[in-house]
């Protein structure tokens, strides 16, 4: 179903809870309530600027990443791939990673759109999370250079990650809220998505490209309750399907 409201495109997919919600969902009765919004940092906080590719050729090995490329057409989870490797290639696996990761810290750019739902969300009294699998010096640098604080902030440091419900499932626990009245937002289907609706959370796909527009996605199982093409568009798209009450 395709809403056009207040000049910000947004689809909202099918999902058993909201099947009563559609154009109508202007009536304060209607909307769901909403107390947290948790995001993720990398492509969705964050401009992207690590060559996920070029990292996992690094990491893989050129044979290799064909390989596994090929049986996930949808995305390589390099971080559970190489558990199952010994001790000793997951160190050498971890080190290129993080070489990768340090070399975007210092192109780190704020995502247009983040500043402004951030602000949004505070004049709402509405809580901010962040659930990211880059690691705590990362969240600490975008902290800092950006001036914004989520809390909890979880890194790769807390295990298990994304798509793992638990780190979601423990930010609700930890702001005592019920995860029907929490949204993720992400630029993942198979992370970012996977994480929040199996949480049983409200989730929101940010997909600037249109990449997830592709029919080879149609079959997923975990699909977005909602899809922007922008951070911009998730203002509109809060205010029109929840309550926002303080």
């Amino acid at each position: 179903m395709q809403l056009l409201l207040s000049r910000a495109a947004f689809v909202l997919y099918s999902r058993p809870s909201m099947a009563h919600l559609s154009t109508t969902t202007t009536s304060t009765r209607q909307r769901m309530r909403l107390r947290g919004v948790v995001f993720d940092m990398d492509g969705t906080l964050t401009v992207p600027v690590i060559d996920f590719h070029a990292m996992y050729k690094a990491v893989l090995g050129e044979e290799e990443y064909a390989s596994v490329r090929s049986k996930n057409p949808s995305g390589i989870d390099i971080l559970h791939h190489i558990e199952t490797w010994s001790p000793q290639k997951q160190q050498k696996a971890y080190e290129i990673i993080a070489e990768f990761e340090r070399q975007g810290l210092d192109r780190l750019q704020i995502m247009p759109g983040a500043a402004e739902i951030c602000s949004f969300l505070d004049s709402k009294q509405i809580r901010r999370g962040l659930i990211t699998r880059n690691v705590k010096e990362a969240v600490d640098l975008f902290h800092l250079r950006f001036g914004m604080t989520f809390s909890p902030a979880l890194s790769r440091e807390f295990r298990p990650y994304k798509p793992d419900p638990a780190p979601l499932l423990h930010i609700c626990a930890t702001w005592d809220v019920h995860p029907k009245e929490v949204m993720m937002i992400g630029d993942s289907l198979k992370d970012d998505v996977a994480c929040g609706k199996r949480a049983g959370a409200f989730t929101c796909l940010l997909d600037e490209t249109g990449k997830y527009d592709s029919p080879k996605f149609d079959a997923v199982d975990l699909k977005p309750d909602f899809k922007v093409s922008s951070l911009l568009d998730v203002h509109s798209l809060l205010e029109a399907n929840f309550d926002l009450r303080p």
